[in-house]
């Protein structure tokens, strides 16, 4: 459940103005972008805090549910390695006329989902949601993305260790694969971790025989 949000604001400061030239209504804050965002979601009930700078990201990161970049579209992808780098969470866009400024802008990539200034309360709950699915969705691709590519450098691995042992014993691949099985069970090791330190040390060793036949 979503109940914080650590606020990305991008922009420059404006230029503060006396209290007698402020216009009734307007925001208040560092900037008129991030009190407009601030403002909105605290009305909704949300905890904001506010960051400008990375290190103030790596702060405040373990203090949020959720992330709401106010930047321009080309420093979404920036700020979203950045936080990912911190802390996995939920990544939005508030996306306005300063953040969003013409209809020629492109969609940034790596966003959960968006806010606005000009949405209801229940459109805000129901963005808020479908990010949060998003982000879920996100995540569980990501893992086994990553999952996959550990088995196939196992794989790799395997198979390299597989061959070098047909070349040095002169046996099947069935029984090299065999032994690379049993031998993982008396070192209690992972076949992959059994398997690189095969290969590893014979590359090692043919480093040294081509070393000697240099000299």
């Amino acid at each position: 459940m979503l109940r914080s949000f650590l606020l990305v604001d991008g922009f420059e400061p404006e230029p503060s103005s006396s209290p007698s030239s402020a216009e009734p209504g307007s925001p208040s804050g560092p900037s008129g972008l991030e009190a407009t965002a601030a403002t909105i979601l605290q009305d909704l009930g949300f905890r904001v805090e506010t960051a400008s700078s990375f290190h103030e990201v790596q702060f405040l990161a373990d203090k949020a549910d959720a992330v709401l970049l106010s930047v321009v579209p080309q420093q979404v992808e920036p700020w979203r390695q950045k936080i990912a780098a911190v802390r996995s969470l939920p990544l939005l866009w508030w996306c306005d006329r300063r953040t969003f400024p013409s209809y020629e802008c492109k969609l940034p990539p790596g966003i959960d989902g968006m806010l606005g200034p000009g949405m209801s309360a229940l459109e805000i709950h129901c963005a808020l949601l479908l990010g949060f699915n998003q982000y879920g969705q996100r995540t569980e691709w990501q893992r086994e993305r990553e999952q996959l590519l550990s088995r196939l450098e196992e794989r790799k691995w395997i198979d390299q260790a597989k061959r070098i042992l047909c070349e040095i014993k002169s046996i099947s691949e069935a029984e090299a694969y065999e032994f690379l099985r049993k031998q993982a069970m008396n070192e209690r090791k992972r076949m992959s971790d059994v398997a690189s330190s095969i290969v590893k040390v014979y590359q090692l060793l043919q480093d040294g025989n081509q070393g000697s036949r240099k000299r």
